[in-house]
This record gives structure tokens, C-alpha cells and sequence, in this order.
């Protein structure tokens, strides 16, 4: 995948800063080390000498077979004392190692010239990043869902009780995050403005990336924007890096769809996006006040024959709370 040069930068500037994180950590344990062990700073000199001795003896071009035996010989008695000081002393063997977050590349992000998975690994969750930052939204918890603001009585509009239809949303979403996999099903948030659609997508969102998946979580207007920006200054019809990120993230989360400016780019990219996640069995969270009519009056039957009718619906009910939210604290005042 094709990053821009300033997440590389920062990708490399993060590595470097482990690398001096685990030898500064280092050089405090060799100096708590020496403080209480003396005799273990000894050794350590002894095997320095040792290393220069064995240098030396290669580079005179002797025969120096039996003198390179002698000294490894030493060297190995001397490392076995060392290890046994580190063990009485209370500390582990490794004591005097570099404790890198990845041992395979010692934090350096490459190996044999190839990079590394930890550096990958970076360089996606820098990306991830990158995107979730165009919805600056905080991330919720389903504890904070507060089922008081959802009435316990049968509204005569939808002939539901809204306080055991959202008891059951807030049960099911919970089950959700908790069971989640990238096997998971697709969902569908569908409700009026205000109802916990987005509190409830984010809630699953903290908890799923608890579980160490990674997750994009984006507003569809802003992301749309994004990509046709990218697409405009490619110029080019190749899947641009947004896009890739979107269509292979273990969970998608699109925001608020629907209240995006409907072009033929954005109609077109939302089908891609979902599509392209449904083929590869990836799950997607979708969160709306469009009815199913609506998006298809959007979007075209395409789109909801194919992706949107294959979701599980998640309906929310009841009075705006955000609504609620406000007059209780205009009250209290």
C-alpha cells in the first residue's frame, strides 16, 4: 500500500524513538546493576576486553586457532557468572539486553533491507489514525447510555414502547462488541436525529478496538470529501490509499450516511466501499435517518438489493435526547 511521505516520516521518527527509549531503560538497569553488583560490572569490562583480544587476533593474519578457542572458552565462563549474578541478584537474564518493542528488527523497522511487520503494522494503525481524525468525535461506552431518556410507555406514533425497543438495541450492541470478529455481521443503525446512533457505533468501536482490531470510524460527508480530493489530485482512476484503508479495515463505521452532497462520485464510492467489504466478508457498521425508501431513492435499488438488504437492521426509537440533554440543563440552571 502506497503511504504519503509525511506518514513514513512519522513512522520512522516513532521507531526511532523506541530504539532510544529501550537503550536509555537499558543503560539504567546496567547502572542499578553495577550499583548493587560491582563484580557484575567486572565481568562485563572482562568480556569488552575479551571482544578487542579476539579482534585483534583475526586481524594479525596468524594462526591464531587455538588462541581464539582460549578466549571463547573464557568468554563462555565469564558469561556464565554473569548470568548466574543477574539470577541471585533478583534480576532476569536479559537484564542487560536492549528490551525492543519488536525483537525481529530491534525497533529499526526493517530486516535484511525488506520491511518489517511491526513497521507495516505502524504505518496502517498512523493511517488509521489519520482518518478517524476527520470525525473528531470521542469515543463512547455503552455505561454511559442512559436508558432514562426513553420512554417506558407505548408510543402512538409507532405502536412501540421506545424504552424496551432501546433496552434491547443497547443489549444487542454490547453482545456485538463483546462476540466481535471480522466475521461479525454487518449492521445498520436506522432512527430519527438524537435517538444513540452514534453512541452506540462508537461504544462498539472502544470496545472492538480494546479487542486490538483496527478501526476506521468516519462521517460519511467527511471521508466522501476526502476521497474525491485525493481522486481529483491523483488524476487518476487507480483506488487511492483512503480507499484501500476503507475497503480492508477490520470494522468499518460510516457515520450520519445520507447527509452527504449526493453526486455521481459519491453514490458511486459508497457502492464501491460496501461492496468491496461485503465480498470480502468484512464487517461494516452503517448509521442513518434515511429509511430503507430513501436510500434507495439515493442510492438506487443496486445498492440496497446488494449490500444494504444484507445488514442487520438496528432500529432506534423515541424523542431526540440530545433535545432532552438540553432542557434538562437549561432547567437546572
Amino acid at each position: 500500500m502506497a503511504y504519503s511521505t509525511e506518514l513514513y516520516e512519522n513512522a520512522r521518527r516513532e521507531m526511532e524513538r523506541r530504539r532510544t527509549i529501550a537503550e536509555q531503560e537499558l543503560d539504567r538497569r546496567r547502572s542499578e546493576l553495577f550499583e548493587n553488583c560491582p563484580e557484575a560490572q567486572s565481568i562485563e569490562e572482562n568480556l569488552t576486553k575479551i571482544s578487542v583480544a579476539a579482534g585483534r587476533a583475526v586481524l594479525s593474519g596468524a594462526d591464531i586457532r587455538s588462541e581464539l578457542e582460549a578466549l571463547k572458552d573464557k568468554s563462555l565462563r565469564l558469561q556464565e557468572r554473569l548470568d548466574d549474578l543477574l539470577v541471585k541478584n533478583g534480576y532476569g537474564k536479559n537484564w542487560l539486553e536492549e528490551w525492543y518493542v519488536c525483537k525481529k528488527c530491534g525497533d529499526k523497522g526493517f530486516v535484511d533491507g525488506k520491511m518489517c511487520s511491526c513497521m507495516k503494522s505502524l504505518l496502517r494503525q498512523m493511517s488509521y489514525d489519520e482518518l478517524n481524525s476527520i470525525s473528531p468525535l470521542e469515543l463512547s461506552s455503552f455505561e454511559s447510555f442512559d436508558l432514562k431518556y426513553y420512554p417506558d410507555q407505548t408510543d402512538e406514533r409507532t405502536g412501540k414502547n421506545p424504552n424496551y425497543v432501546m433496552s434491547k438495541a443497547l443489549s444487542f450492541c454490547r453482545r456485538y462488541a463483546e462476540e466481535f470478529t471480522t466475521r461479525s455481521h454487518s449492521l445498520i443503525f436506522q432512527g430519527d436525529s438524537g435517538l444513540g446512533k452514534t453512541h452506540l457505533s462508537l461504544a462498539i468501536a472502544s470496545k472492538v478496538i480494546e479487542k486490538g482490531y483496527g478501526v476506521i470510524y468516519v462521517s460519511t460527508p467527511a471521508v466522501l470529501s476526502k476521497l474525491e480530493n485525493e481522486r481529483f489530485y491523483s488524476r487518476g482512476e487507480q483506488r487511492s490509499s483512503t480507499e484501500q484503508l476503507l475497503c480492508e479495515c477490520d470494522l468499518l463505521i460510516l457515520d450520519d450516511l445520507g447527509t452527504e452532497f449526493s453526486t455521481k462520485f459519491s453514490v458511486a464510492e459508497i457502492y464501491n466501499i460496501l461492496n468491496t467489504r461485503m465480498m470480502s466478508s468484512l464487517p461494516t457498521i452503517i448509521s442513518t435517518n434515511l429509511t430503507l425508501a430513501r436510500i434507495q431513492e439515493q442510492y438506487g435499488s443496486r445498492l440496497v438489493s446488494r449490500v444494504i438488504g444484507g445488514l442487520d437492521r438496528v432500529e432506534l426509537i423515541g424523542t431526540d435526547v440530545r433535545q432532552l440533554k438540553r432542557r434538562e440543563r437549561k432547567n437546572s440552571k
